[in-house]
């Protein structure tokens, strides 16, 4: 870490990332904030939800930012800060913006001296005005409607935020920070990216011209503790029998798939189910942006490339599967099947992968094998509509059905089995249902997980084959004696 520098009437020119000083001399200083000024980001629309003050800014606070900010980018020589750490960057960057306040005679007291630090650091090195969003664990989504309106999901709520960017551009460079990280790229050529944060947090931008009013950036957060099937047992997501079941489904290597509109929790399903793979089987998971957090020692972890700027080298969900049967997988993972894919997932289940899980999006257990024929027919494959539907019936065992309600909330709604055929219909049977009962004071829906009363369901050869048959009778008595 670089020393202070002496003297505050001029930049000292011995520090490796500082020019000269007068660039930062070349810019005026601004008059001192106003002391009741309006929150940045507040909608001018009286009947607009009021912003929720994550930090409190006001417009002379960000023009002052602005001006040091501008006049730090003029003094400090990027490529020497980019091979210091982060610690010794916000070190030499802190003490040129503390000579920058110094120079421009900045009235400000030492509290929001502290913050403009704080803030101009995470702007050369971090995610700008995120960064306290990011810190937050109780924040689930970041949505960013251009540089003006940031709104964030809390509790299942969307509200507004008074976070702002100084413009459309510093939003622009975030994003692009953010995907070349895991080497992918945006911009006017290719203006939409899915990309992830190194916790694993899905990043979706889409930029200009596609969004008129400036790059809209969305972050679906993972939280630093990872839940587990007896967090969701606490939030009510699931019974605590039911939650044995699905705990006996993973570990009796059953394939599951899982299913639920956007934003029901199914990767945190999904990663809670993977808890109970044994820690000697090889697992190889396949994803468009690697979200998965799996625990497991033996665990290859792979991901889907866009093409080049040249429109060549793009490997798709497909290309990865198919690639996995070549790897020696004792269970495949698939992220999210969207497509063609769910053949190969199929195949993949039905030649010994057994335990492979995956998700998909649909409003019901009977929705999602629908959703899987059509993916399939999508693929181009000219297969009678019964041939399709035997390969289901073949491969999939459990639809586990996940939901989010009105407010908020999140509930496992089925846990169902797939038995076989009919003529040309597939057979399910539900083991759990969750029955919504009504609603509270403060408007929070109701409901109970109803068992359907079934005391031997299709998979129990296979849990007795795992020597869980007996956990399994006592899971299912559970809910039972607890609904008489």
């Amino acid at each position: 870490m670089f020393g202070k520098r002496p003297g505050t009437d001029t930049l000292s020119p011995r520090s490796p990332v500082s020019k000269a000083a007068p660039a930062a001399e070349r810019v005026a200083a601004p008059p001192p904030p106003p002391p009741a000024a309006k929150p940045a980001g507040r909608p001018a629309n009286k009947a607009a939800v009021a912003a929720i003050a994550v930090e409190t800014r006001s417009d002379g606070y960000y023009q002052i930012k602005t001006t040091i900010f501008n006049a730090l980018i003029d003094t400090i020589d990027l490529a020497q800060l980019a091979q210091l750490d982060a610690e010794s960057a916000r070190e030499e960057i802190r003490d040129i913006v503390n000579e920058i306040i110094s120079i421009k005679n900045v009235v400000m007291s030492i509290a929001e001296q502290e913050t403009l630090l704080q803030d101009i650091c995470n702007d050369v090195l971090g995610y700008g005005p995120l960064e306290p969003l990011l810190a937050r664990d109780d924040i689930a989504d970041i949505m960013v409607n251009g540089a003006e309106r940031v709104f964030i999901e809390v509790g299942g709520k969307v509200q507004l935020t008074n976070i702002r960017f100084r413009d459309n551009g510093q939003l622009m460079n975030i994003c692009q920070r953010i995907v070349s990280q895991i080497g992918r790229r945006v911009d006017e050529s290719s203006p939409i990216c899915d990309a992830r944060l190194p916790d694993g947090s899905r990043v979706n931008v889409i930029a200009p011209p596609l969004a008129i009013d400036g790059p809209t950036l969305t972050i679906r957060k993972f939280k630093k503790d990872k839940l587990k099937l007896t967090d969701l047992v606490r939030f009510g997501s699931i019974s605590e029998a039911g939650a044995k079941v699905l705990e006996i489904v993973g570990a009796s290597r059953c394939n599951t798939i899982i299913s639920g509109g956007t934003g029901s929790g199914k990767t945190t399903l999904l990663n809670c189910l993977t808890a109970y793979i044994e820690q000697d089987e090889r697992v190889i998971t396949c994803e468009d942006a690697a979200e998965l957090q799996l625990q497991q020692p033996h665990v290859v972890r792979l991901e889907t490339r866009p093409p080049s700027l040249e429109g060549t080298g793009e490997i798709k969900m497909r290309d990865l599967i198919k690639n996995c049967l070549r790897m020696r997988p004792e269970r495949i993972i698939v992220g999210e099947v969207r497509g063609p894919e769910a053949f190969d997932l199929l195949q993949a289940m039905n030649t010994g992968h057994d335990g492979s899980m995956g998700t998909l999006h649909a409003n019901s257990p009977r929705e999602a094998l629908s959703r899987m024929e059509s993916m399939i027919t999508m693929g181009g494959y000219a297969l009678p509509s019964k041939t399709i539907r035997e390969m289901i019936c073949a491969a999939v065992d459990v639809i586990v059905q996940a939901a989010r309600l009105r407010d908020g909330s999140r509930r496992i709604t089925h846990i169902t089995e797939v038995l076989g055929m009919e003529g040309e219909v597939i057979v399910t049977q539900d083991l759990f249902v969750y029955e919504i009962t009504g609603e509270d004071e403060q408007g929070r829906v109701s409901g109970v997980h109803r068992s359907t009363g079934i005391s031997r369901p299709a998979f129990w050869e296979r849990a007795r084959y795992f020597n869980l048959e007996r956990d399994l009778a006592m899971a299912l008595d559970q809910a039972q004696q607890g609904q008489g």
